[in-house]
């Protein structure tokens, strides 16, 4: 059973840790607030109450490589950061951390998270990817130009083929999955004859302005 380590049981920690909990992870939660450790009784599989800046707690937890570690210190960079030091230093491979900015993250990123998540830029993200593109559903950011977006198609594209569509040859994107609203079946790598319905959204990966123009 892959295990969870969440260090810090704010909004963020609490949810992450009660949604891992919930699909079969084996969650092990740290805080040192004895209402929050509280809170996470009945959603891990071990609620500690400690400083999860203290090494020696991860010590006596029995942290292991292959563990994913979880921190979520609000904006406080100095804990967030000395537990991303230890958790390096005991050999972690995946250290998760929050940050409330792109300089913390740059400094977390430096001392050893692999990956670092601004929970109020990516939601601002989203809601502007909304507006501005209100047939996208949904994205995720490949790179700084490239992105897998879910497009709601257009009028015009229903009841032709991918093949008719040409959105390779024509706009430089590609339609890696096909999935249905109603049923949420999922058409991996359709197939060039297969007939856009309505009802159904596509998977396209591509460069966001080639995207965009096709909205």
């Amino acid at each position: 059973m892959k295990r969870a380590i969440v260090i810090g049981l704010g909004i963020f920690g609490y949810n992450v840790a009660r949604d891992l909990f919930e699909n079969g992870f084996d969650v092990v939660v740290v805080d040192k607030n004895k209402d929050a450790i509280q809170k996470m009784k009945n959603y891990s599989t071990k609620a500690i109450l400690a400083d999860g800046t203290d090494k020696e707690v991860m010590d006596e937890i029995g942290v292991q490589e292959d563990d994913v570690a979880i921190i979520s210190f609000g904006e406080d960079l100095a804990a967030a950061t000395l537990i991303t030091l230890h958790l390096k230093q005991m050999r972690v491979k995946n250290i998760i951390v929050k940050a409330p900015n792109e300089e913390h993250k740059m400094i977390l990123e430096k001392v050893g998270a692999t990956d670092v998540i601004i929970p109020e830029m990516d939601v601002a993200k989203k809601i502007s990817k909304s507006l501005i593109s209100p047939n996208v559903m949904d994205y995720i950011p490949l790179s700084e130009d490239y992105m897998i977006i879910e497009l709601a198609p257009p009028n015009s594209f229903l009841g032709k083929t991918i093949a008719e569509l040409q959105l390779r040859s024509k706009h430089n994107i590609e339609v890696i999955a096909v999935r249905d609203v109603l049923s949420d079946a999922i058409h991996m790598v359709p197939a060039a004859d297969f007939v856009v319905k309505d009802g159904e959204v596509l998977v396209v990966v591509g460069k966001e302005k080639d995207i965009r123009k096709i909205k």
